[in-house]
């Protein structure tokens, strides 16, 4: 395959922005942060995608509320000293010739939860009492995310009003900081998509009750953070395509919202799925390559919008068989991205869109390329004496 016909490393322009290709990093929680500050893991770890050849790299879920972090350590945008040391992982992006975007987040009644390597466990009131920064779980009515898990302080029409202005807010902190995109988060069960679900909410007013009212928080915060975000630069937003739920939030009232951020502003949908509970981390949906792919296509087809795949998505063969077939238009990789920081030059070598390491950063390329005709005839020489060695 050429560079002429592989979509993976085709240009994507989007609004006024142009991608180097259609790799894009998902976001995926560090717990790292210092008091909502980046820190030095956060530019290594983010930084390492630049070198690594991504379009486009994504943030963690970084939280518009102290009170509606995930963990103790996440990253966040809800006050200006969060602004600077994010800028500085955006410049070392920028410098290698990517582009970043920033998740925000508000986890709402799943708020307050030990990082993955402690268990992933809900905090208990003690542990909420105790922190620096305040908690509050807050959600459309009191239901519980699971057991172990607080019922949340449901939402009035002030709070609802402090959510959207502190999406917002935080908005304006991410042009400050030099984001190239704004993704807000509406799946996996936080805030928004515990809105959206009528499994999580059972309000009677005009934040919930049948499908308009229940969508009407999303559909809020992306008209106004469309409008305090740049008009150049492309607003992403995260769904849970179905939420995992019984008779929960399902694919048809994803392509039903999806078609209404689309006229708020939003240009691409990032298609995963499930979460809206911790019962439902076992989906209903087989876990196998590239499980979620369905959505994006329905989606991309039904709601006639950009869509971003994710979900056991691993090698440049699967990935461009999803573009050339027309179910996405970005592919997004996170636990294979860890495995493998260079999987986008990694794949361009193995479609046959960079054979002399141009696309890699000059440091690294220039070492590569005059490695690799004396490592051909190494192989050829090994390959040439183990067939006469077995004869």
């Amino acid at each position: 395959m050429t560079d002429k016909n592989a979509l993976l490393f085709q240009r994507l322009r989007l609004r006024g922005l142009e991608l180097g290709n259609r790799i894009v990093i998902s976001p995926m929680c560090q717990h790292a942060a210092e008091g909502g500050n980046a820190t030095p893991w956060h530019l290594v770890h983010l930084g390492k995608f630049a070198l690594g050849g991504a379009g486009l790299i994504l943030t963690e879920s970084t939280a518009v509320d102290p009170r509606g972090r995930i963990g103790s350590a996440d990253l966040g945008l809800w006050k200006d000293s969060q602004v600077e040391p994010l800028r500085a992982v955006v410049d070392f992006v920028h410098a290698n010739q990517s582009r970043i975007g920033v998740q925000l987040a508000h986890a709402g009644r799943k708020a307050g939860s030990q990082p993955l390597w402690e268990g992933g466990a809900a905090f208990d009131a003690e542990r909420l009492r105790s922190d620096p920064e305040p908690w509050q779980r807050l959600g459309p009515s009191g239901l519980a995310a699971g057991p172990g898990w607080s019922a949340p302080l449901v939402l009035d029409g002030h709070g609802i009003e402090e959510v959207i202005q502190s999406f917002v807010d935080a908005t304006v902190r991410a042009e400050r900081a030099g984001f190239d995109v704004v993704e807000l988060h509406f799946g996996h069960g936080y805030l928004v998509a515990s809105f959206l679900s009528p499994s999580s909410n059972q309000r009677d007013d005009e934040w919930g009750g049948n499908l308009d009212g229940r969508m009407r928080l999303a559909i809020e915060i992306a008209s106004r953070v469309r409008a305090a975000w740049p008009a150049h630069k492309p607003l992403f937003c995260r769904l849970s395509a179905v939420d995992g739920g019984v008779d929960g939030w399902s694919l048809d009232d994803s392509v039903v919202l999806a078609r209404k951020l689309v006229q708020a502003g939003v240009d691409v949908i990032d298609c995963s799925s499930g979460g809206l509970t911790e019962e439902t981390r076992a989906l209903p949906v087989p876990r196998g390559l590239g499980f979620q792919v369905p959505f994006s296509e329905r989606i991309r087809r039904d709601a006639s919008v950009k869509t971003q795949a994710v979900g056991m998505i691993v090698d440049a063969a699967q990935a461009e068989a999803i573009l050339q077939a027309g179910k996405a238009d970005l592919i997004a990789l996170g636990r294979e991205a860890l495995f493998d920081p260079y999987w986008a030059h990694h794949a361009a070598s193995a479609l046959g869109v960079d054979p002399e390491y141009r696309r890699w950063p000059v440091r690294h390329g220039v070492w590569l390329a005059k490695r690799a005709p004396g490592l051909s005839r190494a192989r050829a020489a090994a390959a040439a004496e183990d067939i006469s060695g077995s004869q």
